[in-house]
This record gives structure tokens, sequence and C-alpha cells, in this order.
């Protein structure tokens, strides 16, 4: 028999965690870009009883019996992701993926022969692993090429059975240089060129972009995980009908919970649904299909397009109160929810400063930045973002609280950052000035509660 009883009753432990992990979430500002609070009834249908049914298989093909009302869900699904996406009517969707790397990989399944070539972002830029990362170990990033042909240490799957080759930003402008991106293209022939990235602020020229793939005979894939919302809003351009391929995680600006969406042509979607299954994966999370059949849903009323213009509102605005206090802001601002800060001519850089900031109740990341000099595990830069405080209801004013508590934080730490890892943390936890923030920025919060 099944338990019958409550967690709290039947598994004290657990419920502790997740009780803090609430607590956390309340108290705190977070502010990585990759993640968004979902509303009750998206949590609602991941927790449901769909979570117990095996539906391995497509639409109206499952290889098991009791799939009717799966069948029912996926199909509401798809079309919802369709209409919010303005999908050609001749594009189909996938939505059985469990994530946005496993998203990804099935396109390269789909559309590659191993050992071709593809082309992404440069991973230090603003790229992603599954784009086709490997590097030189223990060696920093080289920042003088323009083109970056791999390392060894093939440390995604996607370098290990494709060869890869990225692209970086401009040294000047740290943006696309498309005359340069064509170059590189021209050059490697890739078999596949992919957009799309993790730090990256600026909008990108989908059609350019189509059109160097178009030259070299590739396919063009456009990642949209991090935008996904600001582009279902008509916030930031859409490359839906444009790009071959579109993927996107579905719990970033989308707030639709976890999972992934692919767009494509219905001869494309065709092998990619093989490529899917059995490809690389067995049955989908029907659950998580739900919580993001919901969330498409929210993402289609108007609150939300509302909701989606605050959000780059929000990063904009943070962007101009930072600079005030001599923060350097990568590519000078954001047309997105993220934003990118380097703190090269700062006393403590990414790592440090990020674990300052989560003493102090502001949650971030470290990050690599453009023509990055330093290892990816103490890089010079940190990465926010606006999403979850918009979902909040916070606006322009919090903005100026928050660009003022990190630069009091700044200045608290910049006295200790000669020091090692170790040693600066235990004199940040132990900060009277970092608990007086964190004591300031959890009354703000209480003033904008998060609904469990």
């Amino acid at each position: 028999m099944t338990h019958t009883t409550s967690l709290s009753q039947s598994d004290a432990q657990v419920a502790r965690i997740i009780s803090l992990e609430e607590q956390r979430q309340q108290d705190k500002l977070s502010m990585i870009p990759s993640e968004n609070f979902f509303s009750k009834a998206v949590r609602e249908a991941v927790g449901s009883v769909l979570m117990h049914k095996y539906a391995e298989g497509n639409v109206k093909k499952r290889y098991y019996e009791g799939n009717q009302y799966i069948d029912e869900l996926e199909l509401l699904t798809i079309e919802r992701a369709k209409k919010l996406f303005r999908c050609p009517p001749d594009w189909g969707v996938n939505v059985q993926a469990l994530a946005g790397s496993n998203a990804n990989l099935a396109v390269y399944l789909a559309l590659l022969e191993i050992g071709d070539t593809m082309m992404g972002m440069y991973l230090p830029d603003g790229g992603h692993l599954s784009h086709g990362w490997s590097h030189e170990p223990k060696g920093a990033p080289d920042s003088s090429d323009l083109v970056y042909e791999g390392g060894s240490a093939k440390v995604n799957i996607s370098s290990k059975i494709f060869k890869t080759v990225q692209y970086k930003t401009s040294p000047s402008t740290q943006l696309f240089d498309y005359d340069e991106v064509e170059r590189i293209a021209m050059q490697y022939k890739p078999k596949l060129l992919i957009t799309g990235g993790t730090a990256y602020p600026r909008e990108i020229d989908y059609r350019r972009m189509k059109a160097i793939a178009r030259k070299v005979g590739a396919y063009y894939m456009a990642d949209i995980a991090h935008e996904a919302g600001l582009i279902a809003a008509g916030v930031n351009s859409s490359p839906v009908g444009i790009a071959d391929v579109v993927t996107m995680t579905t719990h970033k600006t989308l707030r639709s919970g976890r999972g992934a969406i692919i767009l494509a042509s219905d001869e494309i979607i065709k092998k990619i649904n093989r490529a899917v299954l059995p490809g690389m994966q067995g049955g989908p999370f029907n659950n998580n299909i739900a919580g993001i059949c919901v969330g498409l849903g929210e993402a289609m009323e108007y609150s939300f397009t509302t909701y989606a213009w605050q959000v780059v509102r929000n990063a904009q605005y943070l962007c101009r109160e930072l600079e005030k206090f001599d923060f350097k802001i990568v590519s000078g601002g954001t047309d997105k929810h993220l934003v990118l800060i380097d703190l090269t001519n700062k006393a403590v850089l990414g790592k440090k400063f990020a674990r300052a900031l989560d003493y102090a109740g502001i949650v971030a990341n470290y990050n690599t930045m453009p023509q990055e000099t330093r290892s990816p595990a103490d890089p010079s830069a940190l990465r926010m973002g606006t999403p979850w405080l918009t979902t909040r209801g916070m606006k322009e004013g919090e903005m100026v609280h928050i660009a003022a508590w990190m630069n009091r934080v700044m200045v608290v730490c910049s006295a200790w950052g000669e020091l090692d890892f170790k040693e600066f943390e235990e004199r940040v936890a132990t900060s009277f000035e970092i608990m007086q923030i964190a004591s300031e920025v959890k009354e703000l919060c209480g003033r904008f509660p998060l609904e469990f």
C-alpha cells in the first residue's frame, strides 16, 4: 500500500528541507536570469496524478494503453505552443524533450551525422555548453582569436560526437559581428549554425543568421531558452518561421514549469520526434507537459505581455542604476531580462561578489564575459536577471534599492578582495553591514510576498 499521510508526517526530513527552501525563496531576491517562480496552477499540474502514467510514443501512436487523456493533454499543449509562438501553418511542435540540452541534442541527432561540423557561440562570451563546448584543461580562455576550434577536453556530448567551431563577440562592442560570423561560416562550412546562449543580453538578427546559414548550406537553429517568454509576448523579435528549428526551455522568462519545446517545419519535426524517441529517451514526463500547457495558457493572457515588458524595463533600469556606482555593463546595456556586469574595475570579482551578495540576500551567479581571461570557475563577471523580481511585482523603484545594496556590498567587501575564498566568506558571514543589508532585503521581499 502507498502512504496516505502528508509529507510532513511521512518524511519529516524532506518536508523540513522543502520548508527551508520555501523560506529562502521568500526572504531573498532571486536574480539568476534562468530562474522564475511558477503559479499555483502550474505547480498543481506538475504535482498531479499525470506523473503516474507511462506514455512512450507520440500522440495516438503510444506503445502502452490508457493514454487517451495524455493524448488530449499533449495535443492541447502543442496547439497552445503553435498559437503563442505564431507558428506557420506547416510547422509542428515537440513537447516531450525533458530539458533544453536534451532538446538541442535531439535536433543534432535528427539533422546531423556523427562527425559533422556545427557552429555556435563561444561559451565564455555567453554561449551554452550544449552548443558544442570543449576546452583545454587548466587553461584560461583564449580571448585573442575571433574563432574557437575547441580543446582536448570534450566536456559536453555535443563536442564528443560532432566537430565544433565557435564564433565570438566583437572585442570592441561585445556584440555579434555578423560579417565575422559569415566569414567563419564560409571557412568551416558547418552543417548546423546555432544562435542563443546564457549571457548574451542583446537582440539577435535572426534573418541575417539565416542568410549566413543558407549561404553555406547549413541548417539554422535558434535556441531561445532565455528569451522565450519575451518573444512570446512580442517584446523581443522572433526567429519562428525564419530559423529552420527553434528550441527553448520553459522555466525561464516563459514561466511555464520545467521542460522544453521544439518548433520546426512538419518535415523536420518528424525527424526530431524520432530523435527524441527512440533516439535518446523513453516516455515523456506527462506532469511536466501539463505544467507547460498551463503556463502557455497563462502566457496568452494580456497580463503576461505586461509582465514581459516590465521584465525588460526593470533590467534596463537596473543597468542605468548600477552604472551610477561605476559598475561596467557588458555591451553597454540589455535588450532582454539579463544583465552581465564586468567587475574588472572593482576590488572583488565574480565568484566572491556572488557569494557576498547571497549573504546579503541577493542571489546572482558568477559568470564569464567577452574577452574573459580568467577560469570559468573564478571568472570576472556577474550575471543577474529580473524575471523573478518582476513576477513578485517589483518595478523600477525597487531596482534603485537593489543597485544601491549591491554597491554597499561591494564597498564592504573591497577590503577583503585579496583574501582567499574561505577567508573572504568568513569575513562576509560575520559582517554586521552585510547582515544589515540582508535585513533590509528581507523587509522589501515581505512587501512583495510569493504565493506558495
